[in-house]
Parts: C-alpha cells; structure tokens; sequence
C-alpha cells in the first residue's frame, strides 16, 4: 500500500510531522505526488489561530503534483493519466446539484464552503486531504486543472494566487483596457491583481501598502509595473491618486488587504464616480473606521465581495504563467520541506526571525 508523510496541525502552532498509510485507488479517485504546495495568508492564520480549524488537518490548498495512481473512471473524467503534472482546486464539487450546473460550484450543496482540501480533519479517512504532504488523496468530487510544461512545480503554485488576481481584478469588477485601478494591499493577491489589471489593459495602476515593512513589496510593485505606490501610513492614497492622474479617481478598486480596518474607508475615498470596489480581504469583525459612508450614495458606487476562483480563471491564470509576459521571478520566495514548514508559517505570520517572503512554498520532497 505503501506510506505518506504529512505535516498534520493539532492545534495553534501545533504542527507535527506524521505518517498515513497510502489509499488503495478505486475507479473514481486518485492519489497525488505533492510536489510543490503555495501558502496562503489563510495558512498562517490556521498555524496562528487567528482561524480555527477542525484540529487536526493536514494544511494546504494551493497544491501542485503528479499522478501516482488514478481509477479508470477519474482519469476517464479528468482526462489525466499516471504522471501527469495538475494543480487542484481547494474546492470539492459533486457537478449535479443546483448551484454546480450554474457553475458556482463553490455553492456546492454536497461540499459547501467547509469541506476544503486544508481543512478536512485526518480522521475522515484517508485522511491526506491536504497539500502538507507528499501525497494528496483525490477524492471523486476533486477538481483538477492540468499544468503547462513550460512551468515547474513551484512556479504552477502561483495558479491560486494569480487566478484571484484575475477573478477579483479583473473579472468580478469588469476592468476594461483604459480603466484606472488602485489596488489595495501588496502581499501576493495584490501584486497577482497588479498584473492581472495591467494584462487587461488597465491605464493606470497604483498600490497601497503600510508601514516600513510593505516598502519592499511595494518596490517589488514599481518593479512589476506599478505606476504608483503609496504609503498609506504615511500619504493619503486618494491625494496621492489624484496628483499622479491630473484629478482622476480609480474606476476599480480591489481591496485585498487582511485585518485593516481602514482600508473600506480608503477604497470609497479612492472610487471614481460609478466605480467599483471588489472587497476580498476579510478583517473580521473590526468594522470600518473612516469610512464616509455617503459617498457610496454620491458616488453610485458598486460594492462586490469575493470569496472563492474558478476553473476558467484557474485556467488563465496557468497560461498567463506559461506565456512568461510578467516578471514573476521577482517575487520574494521561500522553498521548504515539511520539517520546516512551521518556521515558514511563523515567519510567513510576522512573528518569526526572518522577514516574510511574497512566496512561501511547501516542497515535501526536499
């Protein structure tokens, strides 16, 4: 049957490395080599506790592997086979109810908005439900997008990230060539929103961060193309916009930031006339100080939450990798095993030695 090793989280920063043993294959599952897993912000806030979880879960939603072992059915479905390179959806989706026919399969009925690959306790057998592994169990409701071969394992992981850079950039706000975009946060959806924006043809693009230690994302945004980079700790954003445009506002804003409050208040204050802000970077229940309520009435703003991406978007988002148009190397990343996944994750919550990197990765191999 043969063993996997997993990375498995028990509690706050409680991670502990483990073995499982490997599931024999039916006709309509898989099982995956993890090659290379992406962490996500939602990743730390797990190991922090800032999210809880069903203790204990293998962590990890951005994965990228090969195909070890697939049923006939699966591969019939997937049209994958033993060896093939796929990324896989962090969402489950049983393709028959309501919601999934329309395509919003994040809706699942059957698997709905808590049955994510990362958050599966290990006692549902069997148990590898996530990318902290060296194997990936693939379940028959698995979504799975195949990877380019111009891409490796480690760079295919931006296809989470940068899929909802397209989603909420470009395709929730409708960003058409010409428009004006403040992007508000410079982690690693901000600068995937930067160039998702900019591939659309957006005119002209700022991004906002706080405090010294965005400065070096934000440089990182000037060197992906940026036309203007804020401060907000120190410079009002909407000020600054007005100056480096001759008086306009943005058209889109994109508020990806995480835990600050003030970025709802900032994002109207930045909206044009008729504009649209996509909110997708929760702050839970901090409200919105600063926040110039009226002026959404004034400006017939449109106001969007976004939650999950698609396959279609996922699907670009893989191209746009492979076409190798944007500068995704100057990212800042960090590769490791899973002995030392927890140092990453500290590091990745702000509270370990060594600054946080753009891209954390998880490679079980190394």
């Amino acid at each position: 049957m043969g063993e996997a090793t997993a990375a498995v989280l028990h509690g706050v920063e409680d991670l502990r490395i483990e073995n499982f043993d490997l599931p024999e294959v039916r006709p309509d599952d898989a099982v995956l080599r993890v090659e290379a897993c992406g962490l996500c912000g939602t990743d730390h806030e797990l190991f922090t506790g800032h999210i809880p979880a069903p203790y204990p879960v293998v962590p990890g939603h951005e994965t990228v592997g090969t195909i070890e072992a697939i049923g006939d059915e699966a591969a019939a479905k997937w049209q994958i086979g033993v060896g093939d390179r796929v990324a896989v959806e962090c969402w489950q989706a049983c393709g028959t109810c309501e919601p999934c026919r329309t395509g919003v399969y994040r809706r699942c009925t059957k698997h709905g908005q808590t049955d994510l690959y990362g958050m599966i306790p290990t006692n549902r057998e069997p148990s590898l439900f996530g990318g902290y592994a060296t194997h990936h169990y693939l379940s028959p409701d698995s979504l799975v997008l195949p990877v380019p071969a111009e891409l490796t394992a480690v760079e295919a992981t931006l296809f989470n990230p940068l899929g909802a850079g397209i989603k909420w950039g470009v395709e929730i706000p409708g960003t058409q060539p010409g428009d004006y975009v403040a992007v508000l946060g410079p982690g690693i959806r901000g600068l995937c929103a930067l160039v998702a924006t900019r591939d659309a043809g957006a005119e002209f693009i700022a991004v906002t961060g706080y405090g010294p230690n965005d400065h070096p994302r934000l440089e990182m945004a000037e060197a992906m193309g940026a036309d203007l980079v804020v401060d907000v700790a120190e410079e009002d954003p909407a000020r600054k916009f007005r100056d480096a445009t001759g008086g306009r506002l943005a058209d889109v804003v994109v508020d990806v930031t995480a835990n600050a409050p003030t970025a709802f208040g900032q994002a109207v204050r930045l909206s044009a006339v008729d504009g649209t802000i996509v909110m997708a970077g929760v702050r839970g229940q901090k409200g919105a100080p600063n926040l110039h309520a009226d002026a959404i009435i004034w400006k017939e703003l449109t106001v969007k939450g976004a939650l999950g991406v698609d396959a279609p978007v996922y699907r670009r988002a893989l191209e746009l990798l492979a076409e190798r148009k944007f500068p995704f190397d100057l990212f800042t990343r960090r590769e490791v095993g899973l002995n030392e996944s927890a140092d990453l994750l500290t590091d990745m919550a702000g509270n370990g030695s060594k600054p946080p990197p753009v891209h954390g990765v998880i490679v079980p191999g190394m």
